[in-house]
This record gives structure tokens, C-alpha cells and sequence, in this order.
């Protein structure tokens, strides 16, 4: 019996991994556009470090993360997200004495998690992430914001939505703190296990709840927002100001909060407002952690980024029917016609790759027809017949698969005519 792919994976196939290439490919120019740089980590850390990024209250930490122990003994996480590598390697490589700050870093790669897998869902799944650490501007805030916002857009998505909140500073989340306790814990006995030991550890992920989300006492929980101080209400008004000014609309949430601990201050989601995409609508999330570096053994740094998978985006796509520019096409397919021809061939189609030209030939010893239907299935721009008679006159037909035109041209020519003929490429 063949070996199955383990549950919650894919393969991703040639005629699919041109679509991946493409959002990676926008996503990673407007990094450039914005001066944000990538960064790669390892794709397995120490479970210490998830324990302490991303919080051992957390649905991550305490149901989904892929752990093991390895020959010395060690206990080892597949990466579950990426934030915390990075500022791991943030702390570790001492970027916080970066001359330029802050700074600005994106990554692109697999995470995983053990989780029910669902349509857009997978237990290895694709995270494209943005982090800006070493500035507590609220204008960083609304440049990573529009960064992720403009990426959907460069895509095609049409109906994407902002959500955002703010969590507050420490001051602001501890009353909030207080009052989350004093509304649960009278009836704390009707949720879960989970939210019954998060109501003294860190009672706002009760809210963040996928099991009893639909309780009563959800939808009457005291909102943060309702308890931020001066400063975390000036901070937040500034960030929407700014928001305003740079055109991008948003709904605020007061009971929007972020499913892991290092959150503090701006919190948002970019939701799809879609029908047939399903009952979860979230696209991308991301928010403030001034305290994430100090946590994890660095200097006292703010930090702002967003996170969003790359299958969730296909996914939208796939339900708003917008369909990706992927050019698909062979600049030229060499026929060859007799042995002699064959062989040279290889040499040809050679010189065309290296030339920057996009080329193919026959491997499977076809007849004249069957290769002309070999370059009409990787639709070749141009189709180049070498013949003995050819290869003997050192000469080659060229001829136009869109219009049917037909030359012959001298076979040394053959590079700088197709350059020619393909815009210079």
C-alpha cells in the first residue's frame, strides 16, 4: 500500500506553486518598498522560548504545539509562529544596537501546529510575517498596518476589513484584569477547564475562547477599551488618526483581542467579507508587544508586526474568483529533426537559458508533429525547427506559434533574434 501524506498536510504541485510564488513575490517588493528586510530562523527552537513568547495559557502552548526531545535530551518545538524566533534572534544577534532603528524585518516559511485541519487550514501551514522592533511610534503602528492591508490589495482582494483595538499598557490591562475576574468567576463553573484555570493567569483569554464563545457572559465582558488610561487612549486615537490620514477604513472592536500573551496596545485583524468563504473570516492578525524582548532576555524594546498564511489567502482568492497574472508561457521549444540535429539541440537550448531566454526541447525521441504539440502544451511564443538540411546550411526556422510567421535565419543568430523579438529580455 503507498505511504499516505500525514493529516493536515499538502503538496503543493507545479500549476499550483506558481500561485504561491506570485503572493510571496508581491508581499516581498512591498517589503522592499517599505525598507523591511527578511530574516530567516530555524524552523524547530527550544520549547522554552514558546512557553515564554507566545504564553503557556495560550490554546498554542497547551494543545497544538509539535514537541519533542532529542538525543541530548532537549526539549525541542517545531515553530508553531514566528514572532518569538525572531525576537529570540533579535536578542541573540544584539540587533537592538542596529544603527538604523527601528528595525524592520519579514519572514516567509512553515509553522505548525496541531490542530483540527478545515478548508484554508492545515497543521504545516505557510507564515508570511512582518516585525518593525525599536520604535513605540504610533505612525510604525499604521505603517504596519498599511503594509499588510496593501498586500491583499496588490493581490486583487476587493472586500477585506480592518478590525482593530487596543489592549492598553500594563496599567490599563490590570484594572481590566480585575474586572474580567469579577464577571467570570461568579459563574466560572459553566466554561470549560481551560478558561476555569486562565481566570487567575490571564483571564483575558477567556475571550479569545473557541469552545465558549457563544456563552452569555461573552457578549457582556467588560471591554478593554472601556479601561485604558490617558496615555493608552491618546496612543491609541493617534494610531486611528494616522489611519485616517493614509486612507485605510477600519471598524473599532472593542472585544477584539489577540490569541497569544505578548500583546499590548494596537491589536487588529483583516477579516474577508466574502460569501462562500467560510465561517472563520480572518485573513491576517498582529498587534504592539513592547514587552516580548525583555521576556525573552533582551533590552527593554518595543515591537509592532502581523502574520497571515498564505493558504488562508488562496483560500480568498479562490471565494472572491480572482484569478493570479501568472505568465505561463515557453519562450521557444526547439524541434529537432534527425540524430545530428538532436544532439545539437542540447547545446541550443543551452545557449538560450543562458542568454536569458526561455526554452524547451524534446526528450522523448517524438516525430516533428508530436513536438510541435509538445510546444503547443507549454504554450511556446516560438516554435525553432532544426533539421539536418538546417544544421548542413548552419540555418534554423523560427517560427511565431500566435500569428504562424515563419523564417529562417542564420543559426548563430538565433540568441540575439529572439532577444530582439522578445523585447530584450
Amino acid at each position: 500500500m503507498a505511504i499516505q501524506i500525514p493529516r493536515g498536510t499538502q503538496d503543493i504541485l507545479p500549476g499550483e506553486s506558481e500561485k504561491w510564488q506570485y503572493i510571496e513575490r508581491v508581499a516581498k517588493d512591498l517589503c522592499d518598498l517599505y525598507q523591511y528586510q527578511e530574516i530567516r530562523t530555524p524552523i524547530f527552537e527550544s520549547t522554552e522560548l514558546f512557553e515564554k513568547g507566545v504564553g503557556d495559557t495560550t490554546d498554542i502552548v497547551q494543545k497544538e504545539m509539535y514537541t519533542f526531545t532529542d538525543k541530548g535530551n532537549r526539549s525541542l518545538t517545531l515553530r508553531p509562529e514566528g514572532t518569538a524566533a525572531v525576537v529570540r534572534s533579535f536578542v541573540g544577534n544584539k540587533m537592538h544596537g542596529n544603527a538604523v532603528q527601528p528595525v524592520k524585518l519579514y519572514y516567509n516559511g512553515p509553522m505548525f501546529r496541531y490542530e483540527r485541519p478545515q478548508a484554508g487550514r492545515f497543521r504545516q501551514f505557510v507564515q508570511f510575517g512582518v516585525e518593525a522592533l525599536g520604535s513605540s511610534d504610533p505612525a510604525i503602528d499604521a505603517e504596519v498596518i498599511s503594509l499588510a492591508m496593501n498586500i491583499y490589495k496588490k493581490v486583487g482582494l476587493k472586500n477585506t476589513k480592518l478590525i482593530i483595538n487596543s489592549l492598553g499598557d500594563k496599567e490599563s490591562r490590570t484594572k481590566h484584569r480585575e474586572a474580567l475576574i469579577k464577571h467570570f468567576e461568579p459563574r466560572i463553573g459553566e466554561f470549560c477547564s481551560n478558561c476555569k484555570s486562565r481566570l487567575e493567569r490571564n483571564p483575558l483569554r477567556i475571550l479569545d475562547c473557541k469552545e465558549d464563545r457563544d456563552h452569555e457572559l461573552m457578549e457582556t465582558a467588560p471591554a478593554i477599551i472601556d479601561y485604558l488610561n490617558e496615555e493608552s487612549l491618546d496612543y491609541f486615537k493617534k494610531v486611528t488618526s494616522y489611519l485616517d490620514e493614509i486612507g485605510i477604513a477600519y471598524t473599532v472592536d472593542p472585544n477584539l483581542v489577540r490569541g497569544l500573551d505578548y500583546y499590548n496596545h494596537t491589536a487588529f485583524e483583516i477579516m474577508l467579507d466574502s460569501e462562500g468563504f467560510g465561517a472563520i473570516t480572518t485573513l491576517c492578525g498582529g498587534g504592539r508587544y513592547n514587552g516580548l524582548v525583555q521576556e525573552i532576555g533582551g533590552p527593554e524594546t518595543p515591537g509592532i508586526g502581523f502574520a497571515f498564511s498564505i493558504e488562508r489567502l488562496l483560500s480568498a482568492l479562490e471565494a472572491e474568483k480572482i484569478e493570479l497574472p501568472i505568465e505561463k508561457k515557453v519562450d521557444c521549444f526547439i524541434v529537432s529533426l534527425g540524430e545530428a540535429a538532436q544532439d545539437y539541440s542540447v547545446k541550443l537550448v543551452n545557449d538560450l537559458r543562458l542568454n536569458g531566454i526561455s526554452a524547451e526541447k524534446d526528450y522523448s525521441g517524438r516525430k516533428a508533429k508530436g513536438q510541435f504539440k509538445a510546444a503547443d502544451r507549454v504554450h511556446a511564443k516560438y516554435v525553432a525547427v532544426l533539421g539536418e538540411d538546417e544544421l548542413n546550411n548552419n540555418q534554423i526556422a523560427l517560427k511565431d506559434m500566435e500569428t504562424g510567421e515563419q523564417q529562417t535565419i542564420a543559426l548563430p543568430e538565433l540568441v540575439t533574434v529572439l532577444q530582439s523579438k522578445l523585447g530584450g529580455n
